[in-house]
């Protein structure tokens, strides 16, 4: 099976952080993590690396609920970056609102929703997606 080689994760719960973390470690599912705890950090940080050319993350973890800037007002930006390379995006969020469903569905950039807290048969179902 492949390994992602630079996971992003961003969400604004050290717990889910390091629990997420320790799942992908043990499940040898990526090489490296890159981490932001808000949707503007996650958006200044990304648009600084393709803005310097450096290796852009393949997967982002993003969860819907954090302070500053939320995980909807970050696809509304992210969505506006110019890359060349693919970058799948998964929700993981612990709503359980129909709404925050049917809303993600309408991102092309969205290719899955996982409700928190994340498993290893959801993190092997990520990497069978790629």
């Amino acid at each position: 099976m492949k390994k992602i080689d630079i996971a992003c994760i961003i969400d604004d719960d050290p717990i889910f952080v390091f629990g997420a973390k320790r799942m992908m470690e043990l499940a040898d599912f990526c090489n490296g993590f890159m981490v932001f705890q808000d949707g503007r950090k996650a958006l200044d940080g990304l648009s600084a690396i393709v803005a310097s050319g450096n290796n852009l993350p393949e997967l982002i973890l993003l969860d819907l609920n954090m302070p500053v800037m939320d995980g909807w007002q970050f696809l509304d930006e992210f969505t506006k970056i110019k890359t060349d390379k693919k970058i799948t995006l998964y929700i993981v969020s612990s709503s359980i609102d129909s709404e925050d469903f049917n809303k993600a569905e309408t991102y092309k950039v969205v290719s899955n929703y996982i409700v928190k807290p994340i498993t290893m048969d959801a993190l092997k179902g990520i990497l069978e997606d790629f």
